[in-house]
């Protein structure tokens, strides 16, 4: 199974849209959470690059 090497973050006022790619530019995570829950979701992430964009 191929770890998340990238994560793309879009940051928008009440939810985030998580989207986690391996090495090969797979889909392995695509996920919409509330603000509140971000910083546990990424806890339970590997070490990875994760870069965040903005509307």
């Amino acid at each position: 199974m191929s770890l998340i090497k990238v994560v793309d973050n879009n940051l928008v006022k009440y939810v985030f849209s998580i989207h986690g790619v391996d090495e090969h530019g797979k889909c392995k995570l695509c996920k919409t959470i509330k603000r509140n829950k971000l910083l546990a979701e990424i806890a339970k992430l590997p070490p990875c690059l994760i870069g965040m964009e903005t509307c």
